[in-house]
């Protein structure tokens, strides 16, 4: 029989909109839902829709500060006050109206995914709209002002699971739940990311490993700029499955950002949607291997918003339905997507995988083993 697996629906409401000019679209999402119903999926025996909730504010305490909360809520409704001091501004982190509601809701859709999976509505749970990840307590950062895939990290410990594993595959840092859970040893997490010496947030390095009693249960795989999909396929075969397996979590959450593209306009990494085809596979056995199939994906970075993510996240949204997924996209979204972003957009879901990178397989190799090294304190 194949999994249950639940689409969760930002639904209506104030938009997580942060401007015309800025990069982070909220079309993808929607480009995403559509591409999903296109090729039927939604249709299947084992599938379901459910709109997403907002979040509470308690829901919210338990990541963020009640002044950061206060503070979202003000500046979204028009206030004037020291915003600069809480990450907001010109440039990545622009308010905008109702700030606090479009928010929280994305909070509450990722919420609504962990709800499925206690309450056995579902095996797997997927909101696009999530995976906000550099948030922290107290400040906006990064596009993110709450931090939804730690908020339900949160959440399930309330609710009373032992034990998460967050994998964070965007070419950002996940510096968000890293940042939240580095003394929780009961939290395992696991970012591959373009390392923070070519691109933003700065952070996570093999050294960043968790706080006193927590040491090892924060792993960071830095990859240089022009990481192809070999070769990043290399690092989590070997780094992710290992780990995840030793660890045993009940519930197994990821952040499957979409920026490592070779395409993004963000990022410097040289992945193809066949690197998120095999990503997908391998989170699925692992969800199913080592978390009882308890699965919560959320989506994060991606801004080629019309040509890529809404491809990728299919294929990921396919991928946890066992569905499969023809290569050819079908024509009613194409219709749509390019109508919305005003240029043509892929007829396939496949590519032509990079052949050529200055990137060695020594020096993906010398990444997992000073990670290693980390890891025992040597």
């Amino acid at each position: 029989m194949a999994d249950s697996v639940e689409l969760i629906l930002y639904g209506e409401g104030a938009a997580y909109d942060l401007g015309a000019s800025h990069p982070l679209k909220p079309g993808r999402v929607l480009l995403t839902h559509r591409l999903i119903e296109e090729y039927g999926i939604t249709a299947r025996d084992n599938v379901t829709s459910t709109r997403a909730r907002d979040a509470t504010d308690d829901e919210l305490r338990l990541v963020h500060t009640d002044a950061y909360i206060e503070a979202v809520k003000a500046a979204g409704n028009g206030k004037r006050g020291p915003w600069w001091e809480f990450g907001f501004g010109p440039g990545d982190n622009p308010i905008f109206p109702h700030m606090h509601e479009a928010s929280a809701r994305v909070a509450g859709a990722t919420i609504t995914a962990a709800e499925a999976l206690l309450s056995g509505r579902a095996d797997h749970a997927f909101n696009p709209s999530g995976g906000l990840h550099h948030a922290l307590a107290g400040r906006a950062s990064g596009f993110c002002i709450y931090d939804d895939p730690a908020i339900a990290i949160a959440w399930l410990q309330e609710q009373g699971v032992g034990k998460v594993a967050y994998v964070d595959v965007d070419a950002h840092h996940g510096d968000g739940p890293q940042d939240i859970f580095y003394d929780d040893p009961s939290v395992l997490t696991i970012s591959l990311h373009q390392s923070g010496r070519t691109l933003f947030p700065g952070t996570g390095f093999v050294d960043e490993t968790g706080g006193p009693g927590a040491e090892g249960s924060a792993v960071n795989v830095p990859l240089p700029p022009l990481t192809p999909d070999g070769l990043w396929l290399r690092a989590f075969e070997q780094v992710v499955p290992p780990l995840l397996e030793a660890f045993q979590p009940e519930v197994l959450v990821t952040q499957l950002g979409c920026d490592t593209h070779c395409t993004d306009p963000l990022t410097n990494l040289m992945l193809t949607t066949g690197a998120f085809l095999e990503t997908a596979r391998m989170l699925h056995e692992l969800a199913h291997s080592t978390a009882g199939g308890k699965w919560l994906a959320t989506g994060g970075g991606g801004y080629q918003w019309a040509k890529v993510v809404p491809r990728a996240w299919t294929i990921y949204f396919a991928e946890m339905a066992e569905f499969d997924l023809p290569d050819e996209v079908p024509a009613a979204f194409l219709r749509e997507a390019e109508r919305q972003a005003g240029e043509p957009v892929p007829l396939r879901l496949s590519e032509p995988a990079i052949t050529t990178s200055p990137v060695t397989v020594e020096e993906i190799d010398a990444i997992v083993a000073a990670l290693g090294r980390a890891r025992l304190g040597l």
